[in-house]
């Protein structure tokens, strides 16, 4: 070993420790306060009146702590800061009736376009129903009808019915769930909670867990943002029977291949719209929330290519009737079409607050359900638990942290002081990963670190006590530190790749907290290795001239003066 200074180990382990105190200053600081607001980096006061009083720039240190308090912190997880714990059931029986009402919209959309002349076009839960009434067509319709995944043609004469085969049904269902875990979590994310978790359980259950909600409203507000359906359908008012929406029963509508559905604004008003839609929000690509002339909230949506395609050709043909526009069978608005509409993109108007308008937009955006989600289980984490957990946790951190330090300094003397410095830094670099991935911290995981404590500590003892072996055995100091540090990889590696391989396992087949805790372990031991192994050597790589001209083993290392120690 050579004396060499400012090596590279130590160079390495000074970077990586400036990182998790840059990293970590942000969970542990609260928040900068300014008398104002800032704006362009300048803070603004205001009046009573809302007229800037004063104005000032920020100092070189606000900008600094404004830095800080933009950078990202440790998200606390529902068992540490509280909030919302739910069970979600999926239906996904409904997943088929959607299904059917998709391919229903294509073999409408498709015997149109190429003159194919049906009637008696009836939806049902799980078949279609359709009689072709141009025999020299039943090529076409046939070539067409196959080239959808899944489906079964039973045909009696010219009269069709179409139904889903079994493995379709089974794989429907299975995504109708798997989606709904992709689409709840999609919108969770928009609406702007930290690091929700949403989850697949059992065939038909989704769990769902929100940190940091505290409020009844906030809560209602995420529980309607997630079971809303969001299911956008344009779909054409029958303009001969409307006038009887009122009055005609769903049996008598469905007999002329009609649906019922009420108004948004008017929960008494009717409208009687053909049963297969023009098209429905798959074909839809972005949604977001505009104002109309009067300043009133409204949604804007746009669709794909075949989409645009369908809703132009729709519309076309189509001057002087009215298309409704329907969300979660409810109609919220009917306009009439004046002329052909290109582009592809239209609007959603109704009594819309801001809220309202943006939670729409975003359960749009994020897709629709194939299948209606129903709660079986809620309950309500308040935000006091959450703080007894963090004392309870921090008192087992420091009280633990702070008997190891002790222990060590006595015991090793300055070796133990190195090792705890490279436990400081272990700490500080595992917080500022964290913070930086943006992992959410449960209780699990606190203890995922307190554990790393004492594997951090356990390296740094095998490693000084192999060189206290070296040195009782005649080594000389520079000779028993570098041996020692060669003796004590192999066990140090050992158990950690055991550690590294239950963690994974932890992980790919845990859930959320145990998710947490093996990632919190998982960064723990590779931190551990990075400042035991490599930060404390580059330490004494440093230092090891001023060892051997002191010569006081018990001051370095804690030894006592028994026994011969070679040439020092």
């Amino acid at each position: 070993m050579k004396n060499r200074g400012l090596n590279y180990r130590l160079t390495i382990f000074i970077i990586a420790t400036i990182f998790g105190i840059f990293f970590s200053i942000p969970t542990f600081k609260p928040s900068t306060a300014l008398e104002g607001e800032v704006v362009d980096g300048k803070v603004l006061t205001l009046s009573q009146t809302g007229v800037v009083a004063n104005e000032r720039k920020l100092t070189f240190f606000e900008r600094i702590l404004l830095s800080i308090d933009k950078a990202p912190k440790v998200a606390m997880g529902l068992d540490l800061q509280g909030g919302l714990y739910m069970l979600l059931g999926v239906q996904i029986d409904e997943a088929v009736g959607s299904k059917m009402k998709s391919i229903a919209s294509g073999i409408k959309y498709n015997t149109d376009v190429n003159g194919i002349m049906i009637s008696s076009f009836k939806i049902g839960n799980d078949k279609i129903t359709l009689e072709l009434l141009d025999p020299s067509k039943e090529a076409s319709l046939d070539e067409f009808i196959q080239e959808t995944k899944g489906v079964i043609i039973d045909k009696q004469g010219l009269n069709y019915t179409i139904t889903l085969s079994d493995a379709e049904k089974e794989s429907v269902k299975s995504m109708a769930v798997l989606q709904a875990v992709e689409t709840i979590r999609n919108r969770l994310d928009q609406f702007g909670l930290a690091e929700p978790t949403v989850a697949k359980q059992g065939e038909e259950h989704i769990l769902v867990e929100i940190p940091g909600i505290k409020t009844q409203d906030e809560e209602q507000r995420a529980r309607e943002l997630i079971a809303k359906a969001a299911h956008l359908q344009l779909m054409a008012v029958d303009e001969d029977r409307n006038d009887k929406a009122n009055f005609i029963t769903e049996e008598e509508a469905a007999l002329y291949g009609d649906i019922v559905l009420k108004d948004y604004r008017d929960p008494y008003k009717r409208y009687l719209v053909k049963s297969v839609p023009i098209l429905d929000g798959s074909m839809l690509t972005d949604a977001g929330v505009a104002f109309d002339q009067n300043n009133r909230p409204m949604i804007t949506f746009s669709l794909n290519s075949q989409g645009a395609r369908i809703f132009g050709d729709f519309t076309g043909k189509n001057k002087g009737k009215r298309l409704a526009i329907v969300l979660d069978n409810v109609i919220y608005s009917a306009p009439n079409i004046i002329d052909r509409i290109g582009g592809g993109s239209g609007q959603i108007t109704g009594a819309f607050t801001i809220d309202e308008a943006n939670d729409v937009a975003i359960a749009l955006r994020s897709g629709a359900l194939l299948a209606p989600v129903t709660m079986l289980e809620k309950r309500s984490v308040g935000p006091s638990l959450g703080a007894d957990s963090v004392k309870a946790s921090l008192i087992a951190l420091i009280s633990g942290f702070a008997a190891v330090v002790v222990f060590m300094c006595f015991y090793y003397r300055v070796a133990g002081v190195i090792a705890c410095i490279a436990l400081v830094s272990n700490l500080l670099i595992l917080i500022g990963l964290i913070a930086l991935f943006g992992a959410t911290l449960t209780l699990p995981g606190m203890a995922g670190i307190i554990l790393t404590v004492g594997m951090g500590i356990d390296a740094n003892v095998i490693i000084n006590e192999r060189i206290r072996e070296l040195l009782r055995m005649g080594n000389s100091i520079r000779n028993a530190i570098e041996k020692g540090y060669q003796n004590a990889f192999t066990a140090i590696l050992d158990s950690n790749l055991t550690t590294i391989i239950v963690a994974l396992v932890l992980y790919v087949y845990g859930t959320g907290p145990v998710k947490g805790f093996a990632i919190t372990l998982s960064f723990g031991v590779f931190i551990s290795m990075l400042t035991a192994i490599l930060g404390t050597r580059g330490i004494y790589e440093a230092i090891v001239n001023k060892i051997e001209k002191s010569k006081n083993l018990t001051l370095w290392f804690g030894m006592d003066r028994k026994g011969s120690y070679g040439n020092i």
